[in-house]
């Protein structure tokens, strides 16, 4: 079991000044055991209604009174499976003495954010729970993490092998039953082929037109199966950002499967050995330090950008705080170097901060503004966002 009190301490501060709280996040990716932990951690009494058990779909035929006497914290597990819930906890929410608070948890179905947007607006926050960092697992484990990925059950496993099994069950289970059950009619095989289309263009810009005839289907058509992947946490887009220059900037949006592990297993990278001799092997390393950027600066996805221009000017990375904009290179290289294409970045985009960030042991300048940052010195020399 691996501690997580970053994401532990973001949940019990939401919970002090909001009466619902939702975490969400992909299937396995340890909300359950994080509510847990909140829950032995917090004063008070704790209650928890799995409902996908159908024991605690029972004791909810009538939720208002089940849940109405209830105090402390009351967990509500894969809520999307009854979203009757919702105006119920509106009701709740509203009391004046607020007995309970409520943390409900769910599988990253656009219904479930819909759904409790509309009937709980002002009353919830989200939290959005991604899987293991290096600062949980420490610097020292960053290949483990990468080849295996995020995902507990997966970094966790005894072997690459096992790690690879549960990896591709977790696709298959994905794909037949969990999609389904959000009220996905579109075939498994179809949503297999665009993952692994996807997988194979893992780090590069979108192109609708091409995926649209690969498939022989329209662009709004893949364009739909890109953001059902997104919605549900095993895709990302990196939204472009477009400044008012005198020059032409991409459009559409950088995409990525979230987590490493499962762009390897649709790959199939089974070890360390078969990465280091895959074509996809530096947007992999890319993917993944991103994340790293991402979870340790603590930055907000709507913060998060890439930029191009259509003259090969751009930036992997772009975090807006504020006033002030921090770029971030990722190049799997020994020694990397000041470019062109960094300087008219760091010029056009005012940057506050430049870092180049390699698989390297030294942090060290290279151009105003710039230095090489590399991935295991992330934790000391990358500070969050205040």
């Amino acid at each position: 079991m691996i501690d997580r009190p970053v994401q532990r301490k973001r949940v019990e501060g939401l919970l002090k000044s909001n009466p619902v709280v939702a975490i969400v996040g992909a299937r396995q990716v340890g909300k359950t055991t994080l509510a847990r932990r909140i829950a032995r951690e917090r004063k008070g009494p704790s209650r928890r209604f799995d409902l996908e058990n159908p024991a605690d779909r029972a004791r909810l035929a009538d939720p208002m009174l089940a849940l109405r006497g209830l105090k402390g914290l009351v967990i509500l597990d894969e809520i999307q499976n009854k979203p009757d819930l919702f105006p119920v906890l509106r009701v709740l929410a509203d009391r004046t003495r607020k007995p309970a608070r409520f943390l409900i948890l769910g599988s990253a179905s656009p219904g479930l954010l819909k759904q409790s947007a509309e009937s709980l607006a002002g009353r919830i926050a989200y939290h959005v729970l991604s899987g293991f960092s290096l600062s949980e697992v420490g610097v020292k484990q960053a290949d483990r993490l990468w080849l295996r990925g995020r995902f507990p059950r997966s970094y966790l496993a005894k072997s690459d092998a096992e790690s690879l099994e549960w990896r591709n069950n977790f696709v298959q289970t994905f794909l037949q039953r969990d999609l389904p059950s959000l009220g996905v009619t579109i075939s498994s095989s179809t949503l297999r082929r665009f993952w692994t289309m996807v997988a194979h263009y893992h780090g590069q810009v979108w192109n609708a037109s091409e995926f649209g005839r690969s498939f022989g289907v329209a662009d709004t058509t893949v364009r739909r199966y890109l953001d059902l992947l997104s919605d549900t946490f095993v895709i990302r887009q990196l939204l472009p950002w477009r400044e008012n220059l005198k020059k032409r900037q991409v459009r559409s949006p950088k995409v990525y499967l979230a987590d490493s592990g499962l762009l390897h297993a649709l790959l199939d990278i089974r070890t360390r050995r078969d990465l280091e001799a895959h074509p996809k092997l530096g947007a992999s390393w890319e993917g993944f330090a991103l994340q790293e950027v991402v979870n340790r600066l603590r930055a907000s996805p709507s913060n998060c950008h890439f930029w191009a221009t259509h003259a090969g000017a751009e930036l992997d990375l772009l975090v807006v705080h504020g006033r002030k904009r921090y770029g971030f290179e990722f190049k799997r290289t020994s020694s990397p170097r000041p470019t062109p294409s960094m300087k008219s970045a760091r010029k056009d985009l005012k940057l506050t901060r430049l870092d180049v960030v390699y698989p390297g042991e030294e942090t060290y300048p290279l151009a105003p503004k710039t230095r090489a940052l590399p991935l295991r010195r992330l934790l000391a020399d990358l500070k969050p966002l205040a």
